[in-house]
């Protein structure tokens, strides 16, 4: 064990000693200090010496209170265009022209009148949808439950006609422009349909009263379109696919 000490001592052996320690001093201000730093006796008073007093703006007193700041502007609640009372809501046929459906009926009905451009350029489906529900209603009596036809076929000769007139008339036209028309044009369709009823319409006297419903539809709807859409010379033009509309609704009734 003696040997061991011996190494020890002689590992360890230094000549730093604890005391030194507590007598040094850091003096970096050369103040005398033990932690004096060279920026401690700084003014720091004179920092606003070279501010020019127009530059330095007076504070302003805080006026409103904590956590509640003033507001500026007060959103207004939105009033309803309509009251909230049950007297005060709009009547359900607000919007429902009953005059300018007569006179498209007339239109119609009259196919040697002259269609007044501004009124059949409306979109009006009021007197479309009655006159298709009529249509299927006679069917309905001869004993045909054809209302999936009767709209399907509407809309896709609807769509048809869209196209087409969109692309030979130079003012352009609506779908529900079109739709408007041609459900009004279906007026002599339930004539026919209603005819069904009674007799049959598969002999010569039925195909020639199909054919001149079809060709009663297919005039008033041509004329209504080149009145509204300004297409002078061009009724023929526009008659025959709505000819070909039509005679499918004149096959349904007749079959």
């Amino acid at each position: 064990m003696s040997g061991f000490e011996n190494l020890n001592t002689d590992f360890y052996q230094t000549s730093y000693s604890i005391d030194d320690q507590s007598q040094q001093s850091y003096d970096y201000g050369g103040s005398g200090g033990p932690y004096s730093k060279q920026y401690a006796g700084y003014d720091y008073s004179q920092q606003g010496r070279f501010v020019p007093p127009d530059m330095m703006q007076p504070q302003q007193p805080y006026t409103g209170q904590i956590y509640q700041p003033t507001q500026a502007y007060t959103p207004a609640s939105p009033q309803p265009f309509y009251g909230n009372n049950f007297e005060d809501e709009p009547p359900l046929l607000e919007g429902i022209n009953f005059d300018h459906i007569w006179q498209k009926t007339l239109t119609v009905l009259h196919p040697l009148k002259v269609a007044d451009g501004s009124i059949m350029n409306e979109t009006d489906l009021a007197g479309p949808m009655v006159f298709c529900l009529a249509f299927g209603a006679t069917l309905l009596l001869a004993g045909k439950i054809q209302f999936g036809y009767v709209y399907g076929i509407s809309a896709i000769g609807c769509l048809g006609m869209f196209c087409l007139l969109n692309l030979m008339s130079m003012t352009g036209v609506s779908f529900g422009c079109v739709a408007s028309v041609l459900g009004y044009c279906l007026l002599p369709m339930i004539l026919l349909s209603s005819f069904a009823v009674i007799f049959s319409l598969q002999g010569m006297v039925g195909i020639i009263l199909t054919a001149g419903i079809i060709g009663w539809c297919s005039f008033s709807a041509s004329k209504i379109f080149i009145s509204a859409l300004a297409m002078e010379g061009q009724q023929l033009l526009v008659a025959y696919p709505c000819a070909l509309l039509y005679g499918v609704f004149a096959l349904i009734s007749v079959f």
